[in-house]
């Protein structure tokens, strides 16, 4: 790959994918899918044509996978929910790369609104989604526009796994 920008950009797309699918044990030992027919596993679609559908689909959410120094995280998440419509997918969030750190580190954003219709489809309120997936709020001026609240890669993939599973309110791990 010429562009080492893009190139960036794919590992930490491929980084992503591969921790999920191994998180959510879709994949075996090698990384292999379990069952590659499997429409729950992770993966980088093919981009087709003028609308893009997202950098990694993970059913129900699409994710806008971003490897740069200097995060525009309101623009970003206006870009997922973008996607998630053009994919057919009821979320769109955001997932940075930290500089230095591993995938599970990665930041996962999540604008107000798909936060809080994740939050209302697992049944939990707004303190107990905090408290079990590790969210903190950024809210920035009036315009709630630009609020987003945040979490890291591996308890993304713990509510994940839970909004799967149909989880509504009940202990999870």
């Amino acid at each position: 790959m010429a562009n080492p920008n893009k190139a960036r950009g794919t590992m930490w797309e491929s980084a992503v994918r591969n921790f999920l699918n191994a998180f959510l044990d879709l994949v075996d030992g090698n990384g292999v899918f379990r069952d590659p027919f499997d429409g729950m596993n992770v993966r980088r679609p093919a981009q087709e044509g003028a609308r893009d559908i997202g950098d990694v689909h993970a059913a129900p959410f699409i994710l806008e996978c971003k490897d740069v120094r200097s995060p525009a995280v309101p623009t970003w998440l206006r870009q997922a929910r973008v996607e998630a419509v053009h994919a057919g997918f009821p979320y769109g969030v955001v997932v940075h790369k930290v500089r230095g750190l591993g995938v599970r580190s990665g930041r996962v954003h999540f604008d107000v609104r798909t936060w809080t219709r994740t939050r209302t489809a697992l049944g939990l309120s707004s303190r107990d989604m905090c408290d079990r997936y590790g969210f903190t709020a950024s809210l920035r001026g009036l315009d709630s526009g630009r609020w987003y609240l945040t979490t890291d890669v591996e308890r993304f993939a713990r509510l994940l796994a839970d909004i799967r599973a149909g989880v509504a309110g009940r202990a999870v791990r």
